[in-house]
């Protein structure tokens, strides 16, 4: 009974949509960041999973047939980054001199911390891309000799932290300018956290689906360097 019910590609497909679509009903009722739709989402599908202890290879079905539609999704992005063409021009220097300094932190700041607890080598590695999106970060991680479901799982937490705290970190630090929010919100945590930058405005979000491009570009480059002397 449960492989008709849950082993084919519409259980994952619809359990995803469902939760997702809870997760969305919730946060818009109560407008708190913590109750994040894809956070929501995420413990109802472990919980449901875990009840009925159902396989992730039926999950995977239908998730990896939704996965498959992340890197156009990502691609889309560039609409946002058209509409402010203009400001790219005139702001480039400062634009791509954030992204380049902000992935480097971002990459130095994971072994950092990861050589400070102790973090096995392939473990710590596969935390390396975690702060670019999903497709560039999985290529990253095969690289650099990670493994790329524990580099999924990263780029989704720093994406979901991402979305639910940067506007409270941009209050702490009373960051005003919208360049400045957008390139911080895409190279922290990538299209997730950009979903956030959009809706603060066009210009955060150009800037971050930007950062997002520039940091995939740099973090394949850079990253193996910086693993390798380090």
């Amino acid at each position: 009974m449960k492989e008709f019910l849950f082993d084919n590609a519409f259980f994952g497909i619809f359990i995803s949509l469902f939760a997702f679509k809870i997760g969305r009903d919730i946060f818009n009722k109560f407008k708190l960041p913590i109750l994040n739709p894809i956070f929501i989402a995420i413990i109802l599908i472990f919980i449901f999973m875990e009840t009925f202890n159902i396989p992730t290879s039926y999950y995977n079905k239908g998730g990896d047939i939704l996965g498959f539609f992340i890197a156009p999704a990502t691609v889309c992005l560039a609409i946002p980054l058209y509409k402010e063409l203009k400001t790219l021009k005139k702001h480039y220097k400062v634009i791509f001199l954030g992204s380049i300094v902000g992935s480097m932190t971002a990459i130095l700041s994971v072994i950092g911390l990861g050589e400070l607890l102790g973090i096995k080598d392939v473990i710590l590695l596969s935390f390396v891309p975690k702060s670019i999106t999903t497709p560039i970060g999985i290529e990253v991680s095969k690289i650099l000799g990670g493994i790329p479901s524990i580099t999924v799982f990263a780029i989704m937490v720093t994406g979901i932290t991402g979305n639910i705290f940067a506007p409270m970190m941009l209050k702490l630090f009373k960051i005003e300018s919208a360049i400045a929010k957008g390139l911080g919100i895409g190279i922290s945590s990538h299209a997730v956290g950009t979903s956030k930058a959009i809706e603060m405005g066009e210009v955060e979000g150009a800037m971050s689906a930007l950062s997002i491009v520039i940091a995939g570009i740099i973090t394949i480059f850079i990253a193996p360097i910086i693993v390798t002397f380090l």
